[in-house]
This record gives C-alpha cells, sequence and structure tokens, in this order.
C-alpha cells in the first residue's frame, strides 16, 4: 500500500540534471505529511534488527529521513557533504557519477573506530555516491552496517557496486526500469 502511495506522489522529471536521466523526485513526498510519517514508521521497521552505532545521511536528501531515523533509534546522525561545506578537519573521497564527478567528506572525528554505520540516502542509481558514503566510512575505520534508500532504480544496477559493503540494501520504491 505504502509503495502504491509513493508511486503516485514521487514525481519523475525528464531530462534532469542532463539530458536522458530520468530524475525521482522526492520533494512532491515531502509535501504530505501522512505519507512522510508512513515513510519514516516503514524505515524504522527495516532497521530495527541491524545493530546500530549511528546514520549516516547524504547531503542533502538522505538528511531529511536520515535525521528524523536516527533520532527516533536514539544514535547519532551525522552528514556527509559535498566537498567544502563542513568546517571542520574532514576526510574526503572523491568519485565519478553517470553525469559528472563529485566529493564528499565527512568530520574526521565524527565516526568512532569500529562503529556499525548505516548508511540513508533518498535514492539508490548507480551507487558511486553510495559507494563514496561507504569509502569515508572505511577510512573512519567504521564498519557499513547496510544501506537504506526510499528509492532504488533496480535498472541502474547501483546495488551491485554497494554489495561488496553490505548486503543489507534496503528500499522503500524499487523501478525495474
Amino acid at each position: 500500500m505504502l509503495k502504491s502511495k509513493l508511486d503516485d506522489i514521487i514525481r519523475e522529471v525528464p531530462d534532469f540534471p542532463k539530458k536522458g536521466i530520468k530524475f525521482k523526485d522526492i520533494t512532491s513526498l515531502l509535501l504530505c505529511s501522512n505519507e512522510c510519517t508512513e515513510v519514516l514508521d516503514f524505515l524504522v521497521k527495516k532497521v530495527t534488527n541491524i545493530k546500530l552505532d549511528a546514520i549516516v545521511g547524504i547531503e542533502s536528501r538522505g538528511f531529511l529521513f536520515g535525521f528524523l531515523l536516527a533520532n527516533k533509534l536514539g544514535v547519532p546522525f551525522i552528514p556527509i557533504r559535498k566537498s567544502g561545506k563542513l568546517p571542520g578537519e574532514t576526510i574526503s573521497y572523491k568519485y565519478d557519477l553517470e553525469y559528472g564527478s563529485s566529493e564528499l567528506e565527512i568530520h574526521h572525528n565524527d565516526i568512532k573506530e569500529g562503529w556499525d554505520v548505516l548508511i540513508h540516502d533518498d535514492l539508490l542509481a548507480t551507487g558511486g555516491t553510495a559507494v563514496a558514503a561507504a569509502e569515508l566510512l572505511k577510512k573512519s575505520r567504521a564498519n557499513v552496517a547496510g544501506f537504506l534508500f526510499i528509492v532504488k532504480l533496480d535498472y541502474l544496477q547501483g546495488e551491485n557496486k554497494i554489495k561488496k559493503y553490505s548486503n543489507n540494501i534496503l528500499g522503500v520504491l524499487n523501478y525495474k526500469n
């Protein structure tokens, strides 16, 4: 039932951010408070059996539900941001996207060695950003407890890139094509 609601709510924006990309935009979901509550409750249920010391959210849409989820579970929320956005000492990782390249950073001391950390973002496409987040956790000597997405674009096979970090790859809404 939630999946069909989200399928109706999450809009597809053609040719964004470049021609040929069918962008799945969750900002339309943010207009629906009841469905947002349902999504958060669903996410909580998805991760209750996973040992977690913290949740990282990937800029910027990964902050939206990532923070709420961490707060609900009583664990720290740690932002992963684009290069140059964090004020303290950082660890960084450069990576390629399907439409360019980017660099992500995390504060150097926010994650403790040995922590089990869940990576959250709104969407899994090709997996490049999720891999970058996992590499930042690896550099921090933390463990990837799993990945959690609201939308997974299964046809782009991003899951294949992130399996080496964790088999806990969870999504609310999966698109096959």
